[in-house]
């Protein structure tokens, strides 16, 4: 019989990860807040994805409408400055 070696603990503790928007109590994600949106954004103007900010689907798609929203009326840049 062979025994299969399982890992410690430590290993699969969860992590407890806060979301971005359910940590503060937010239920809308603001296209306005361009702090908050920066916040979720990548040096170079990507939006960070689900496993990075710790957002559901339906999350993730308010923050993804919200940056597009935001760079269309000009709040946002669409790509750095440094490119």
């Amino acid at each position: 019989m062979s025994r299969m070696a399982s890992k410690p603990d430590r290993f699969n503790a969860p992590t407890g990860k806060v979301t971005v928007t359910s940590g503060k109590g937010i239920e809308y994600v603001d296209y306005k807040d361009v702090e908050s949106l920066r916040r979720m954004m990548t040096p170079n103007g990507k939006i960070y994805g689900r496993k990075r900010l710790g957002t559901n689907a339906r999350q993730q798609r308010m923050v993804a409408n919200a940056v597009k929203r935001a760079r269309f009326m000009g709040l946002l840049p669409f790509t750095s400055a440094t490119v």
